[in-house]
């Protein structure tokens, strides 16, 4: 049987700046077929500068497949970066989450959310407040983090490491803001690991 995966999000879903192979939903399928598993191409719902609120208000709209195998979310850094209300965005999470344990067939380890990276370590903030980036960021991925335990999806903090990365060329997008193929190797790492202990 061939495997459906979902991904949800924004730039940092569709692999803004890089060549498609390079995002991460690719590797990760690149991965797990390398494991001998059968999997579709990702589906990718996406777009560059989608908030929470843009997101939802696109599935509600969109004519999705009834259930898929596997969703992966990453949402939320354009809330931040246009100052909007953390509260909206805890609640548009809540309702993201839920979209995706239903598109599942309500199979929450089925669903694997990713933290936010952080865009404040990148060469493209160095005139930003990069402290008060990484604390609201912080706050965000808690929100994220806390969600995903309520529902009993898996989450993958992606930000630690990309903090450490985040100024070095080789993992960076030539706008020196998005994150290069070797930066989402190491995403796509942790979400196809995930889904091979699933379907063990």
């Amino acid at each position: 049987m061939t495997q459906t995966l979902l991904c949800l999000g924004d730039s940092y879903t569709i692999g803004e700046l890089v060549p498609l192979h390079d995002s991460f939903p690719y590797q990760t399928i690149q991965l797990l077929r390398k494991a001998g598993l059968h999997f579709h191409a990702p589906e990718i719902i996406a777009k560059t500068g989608w908030t929470t609120f843009e997101l939802a208000e696109h599935l509600i709209h969109t004519q999705l497949e009834k259930q898929y195998d596997f969703v992966t979310l990453l949402i939320g850094v354009n809330n931040q970066y246009r100052g909007l209300s953390i509260d909206d965005f805890k609640n548009d999470f809540d309702f993201l989450l839920k979209k995706a344990v239903h598109l599942s067939g309500e199979n929450p380890e089925r669903i694997i959310v990713l933290s936010i990276p952080d865009w404040g370590v990148t060469p493209f903030a160095v005139s930003n407040n990069q402290q008060q980036i990484a604390s609201e960021i912080d706050a965000y991925n808690q929100i994220c983090e806390a969600a995903a335990k309520k529902q009993h999806c898996h989450f993958i903090n992606i930000t630690s490491s990309q903090r450490e990365d985040g100024n070095k060329a080789e993992f960076l997008a030539s706008d020196k803001l998005h994150p290069s193929g070797k930066e989402y190797a190491k995403w796509a790492e942790q979400v196809s690991t995930i889904i091979k202990d699933q379907l063990k």
